[in-house]
């Protein structure tokens, strides 16, 4: 059964009967008042910095420098003092500008990277408005939502065509969205979700002011690469999801107990427009069953973002597209129409990758082809197959995978030919390793592939397609029901002794060290790493394997959780006591070379009987 890592982080830390009851409390209507005091908890910011820690992003600098690498080696009270100290006048440092490629587009992409504190900040606040927020979303939206994906959005589009015959689709692109969300509209939306609590607006509203690097205080946007910009951006357009869902698909009409047989009489008697929309980030779909219905939506909509949300829609790309006729792009993913058996299914939704997707995947493939005649060593090789097992992955909800693959190798077999030809052998599928064949689908026996260094790279066409699966509605992390789906609880080791091991950490110690020492203990189900045995939590102790005076350290694979005896005997070197606790404790054999490793390690003499 699936455990979701930030639900089990939660659970670590004591915090997730907390966040269970913002959700319930934002589900009835409740309005919030003293969140700081979630926000600034001892558990919350312990748990921040545990869920920021593992991110790509903690190991780049901003303006000041710093990475997650700097702010580990402080202990817990001073991460927490510092947390506390900042959320009380909270001034936010500058946010350095990057800039990378735009996908699909010679442009580039503006990111804005906070320093690591800020960072942490954020995250302590996003952990607090996210069950806040999660009541009030609407079912439909897709992108940067706790359990939900890309290919949930793309399979609700699909569905929506085959099954409810909805053919004509409103496209629209948000010019800029990122960087022309209104402030002020965005601090009222939050109020209106119910988000009180005074103090905290105020430092979102600094936290969206934050000084951009070389160009200065911002009016209005917000800065992607920022921990809270995603959750910010789907509250921004909430508001859209909510109206165009209101306008039909959940639509009450006065003196009606059923609104779905309330949809056949409307559209003969009134002048309700028929839509259901699709959303994922600022990428949306608007799905109508008639032309009428849609070109109303595309001037409706474009209204409302205008006026309501005070953004502009890019006309070029904005238009209603007739399924039966042209394709419609989504999230990387071209959906069209399609007619087969006439008298059985009529037309059908066909999907394959997009124009622009085919083509980043064959320069993306193209570029790991030149590191392989660069560096010809099977780290290379493992590059380029990683990539392609990622872009496999991704594209395989596509009904025509096999054909766009198919043109994709055919470009790459001319960039292998030529640049693998030294240092590279073609070899028979058949003959290569188990595993290897086990990642690659559909590949016949005597099938060719190209290998480096006696690493075979996996071929390009070796997926099958798989349909898509509509987000369950039940899912959600915080109800106990809805994590029953995705999450298995940590039966294994009592709450009330989890929660002893989590507010029993070393004040002494860095944060890190506790941390790690925490996820070992879950690791070794609460048993001790040389006799195997539960340990009582009065005897928990956390022994590096490398001393710190040695060059070790407190990462996680430095660290292991002994019994407090024999973490003593780890470390004793006088003889008297050696033989007296191993008289007491009873070693089995194998225990005792367990031992006797721990202690080779930690710089002692093996232990001889």
């Amino acid at each position: 059964m699936l455990k979701k890592t930030k639900i089990r982080h939660s659970e670590y830390y004591n915090m997730q009967d907390k966040y269970d009851q913002l959700y319930s409390s934002s589900l009835n209507g409740n309005n919030f008042y003293k969140l700081m005091d979630i926000i600034g908890s001892e558990e919350n910011i312990r748990l921040a910095y545990r869920n920021i820690k593992t991110n790509k992003g903690s190991k780049t600098a901003g303006v000041d420098g710093l990475t997650i690498k700097d702010i580990w080696l402080l202990n817990d009270i001073q991460i927490i003092r510092e947390v506390r100290k900042r959320l009380r006048r909270y001034q936010p440092q500058a946010v350095k500008r990057v800039y990378i490629p735009k996908e699909g587009s010679d442009s580039m992409r503006p990111l804005g990277i906070p320093t690591i504190w800020d960072r942490l900040v954020q995250q302590c606040i996003l952990q607090a408005l996210e069950p806040i927020c999660e009541a009030k979303f609407h079912n439909h939206s897709y992108g940067f939502r706790p359990n939900r994906n890309a290919h949930h959005a793309l399979s609700r589009m699909v569905s929506l065509i085959n099954i409810g015959r909805q053919h004509y689709c409103v496209d629209i692109d948000i010019k800029g969205f990122f960087d022309n969300v209104n402030h002020g509209k965005l601090l009222k939306q939050l109020w209106t979700l119910g988000i009180r609590d005074k103090p905290l607006l105020c430092v979102v509203s600094k936290i969206l002011k934050s000084e951009i690097e070389g160009e200065g205080i911002p009016r209005k946007g917000t800065p992607q690469g920022g921990i809270l910009s995603p959750l910010l951006s789907n509250i921004v357009l909430n508001e859209l999801d909510w109206w165009v869902s209101n306008q039909w698909e959940t639509y009450k009409p006065k003196n009606c107990k059923n609104p779905i047989g309330f949809r056949s009489y409307a559209r003969q008697y009134t002048n309700l427009k028929a839509g259901f929309i699709v959303r994922y980030a600022d990428d949306f779909k608007i799905m109508c069953k008639t032309y009428q219905d849609a070109q109303r939506y595309f001037h409706a909509t474009i209204d409302f973002l205008n006026k309501r949300l005070g953004l502009e829609i890019n006309k070029r790309k904005s238009k209603v597209v007739n399924l039966k006729k042209n394709a419609s792009t989504f999230l990387g993913f071209k959906v069209k129409l399609v007619q087969q058996n006439k008298a059985k299914y009529g037309f059908v939704a066909k999907s394959s990758m997009s124009d622009k997707a085919v083509v980043k995947a064959k320069q993306i493939l193209k570029s790991r082809i030149k590191e392989i005649q660069k560096h010809p060593i099977p780290e290379s090789v493992l590059k380029f197959n990683l990539t392609l097992i990622g872009i496999q992955n991704y594209y395989k909800y596509a009904t025509k995978i096999y054909i766009d693959l198919t043109k994709i190798n055919y470009t790459l077999l001319k960039s292998m030919k030529s640049r693998l030809k030294s240092n590279g052998e073609i070899i028979r599928f058949d003959s290569t390793p188990k595993k290897f064949q086990a990642r690659a689908k559909g590949i016949k026996p005597n099938s060719k592939v190209y290998s480096v260094c006696h690493t075979p790279l996996l071929p390009v066409t070796g997926i099958h397609h798989k349909n898509p699966w509509n987000f369950s509605q039940n899912i959600c992390s915080y109800t106990k029901l809805g994590r029953a789906k995705i999450h298995r609880n940590l039966k294994t080791i009592p709450k009330e002794v989890l929660y002893q091991v989590m507010t029993g950490y070393s004040k002494n110690r860095s944060i890190e060290y506790n941390d790690n020492r925490i996820s070992k203990y879950i690791a070794q189900y609460g048993r001790c790493y040389v006799t195997n045995e539960v340990i009582g939590i009065d005897r928990v102790h956390c022994h590096h394997e490398v001393p710190l005076k040695n060059g070790g350290s407190d990462k996680y694979t430095n660290l292991v959780i002994v019994d407090k005896y024999i973490h003593h005997l780890i470390h004793m070197t006088n003889e008297k006591k050696i033989r007296a606790s191993l008289l007491l404790l009873k070693l089995k054999s194998k225990q005792l070379d367990k031992l006797n490793n721990l202690r080779i390690k930690a710089g002692n003499e093996p232990i001889i009987l």
